[in-house]
């Protein structure tokens, strides 16, 4: 009786697996990647949820995860004393969290979900040792999310050139 409740148990977690390994495979930022490397990145994977307005990350805080964003939007912001800059959006199909593979390993902003979100959550500090023992998997990954923080840097720069251009004395914001 108690084998067929494991095997049962078994079962569910193999198809959990199983359905996990195809979401990591499905989602845009992972297009490509070898049947391999998918599975390894499903070792460290789960999913997760977040409600509106709940903080996902915050500035100078461990990175130590990056996610998958399946549904929902997450803010990236920078904050300046009392205030937060928005300095981009990131949606379905998007990686959130590219500093968990450049050392120092801190994050750079804060991450707030501007909506209810669903992501597949990635342990990067696993994925880091993976990445030293198959450094073909680690190249793949360095390429793609230096691809996204250029995305991110220039989205930055240009909130930044839009701040300077309202602030300019003789500057009226542009509409």
């Amino acid at each position: 009786m108690k084998t067929g409740m494991i095997e049962d148990e078994m079962h569910v977690v193999g198809a959990k697996r199983a359905e996990l390994e195809a979401a990591v495979a499905a989602h845009p930022f992972l297009i490509g990647v070898n049947a391999h490397h998918i599975r390894l990145l499903a070792d460290c994977a789960m999913r997760s949820k977040f409600t509106a307005g709940q903080m996902i990350f915050r500035k100078g805080e461990t990175a130590n995860r990056f996610y998958l964003i399946e549904t929902g939007k997450v803010a990236l912001e920078s904050s300046t004393g009392d205030s937060a800059v928005r300095i981009d959006e990131v949606g379905p199909g998007d990686l959130l969290g590219w500093s968990w593979i450049f050392p120092p390993y801190v994050w750079h902003f804060d991450a707030r979900a501007v909506e209810p979100t669903t992501a597949i959550f990635l342990y990067g500090t696993i994925l880091r040792e993976y990445c030293e023992s198959d450094p073909s998997l680690g190249y793949e990954l360095f390429k793609r999310m230096s691809e996204v923080m250029m995305r991110r840097l220039q989205a930055a720069r240009e909130k930044l050139s839009e701040s300077m251009q309202t602030t300019l004395p003789g500057k009226t914001p542009a509409t």
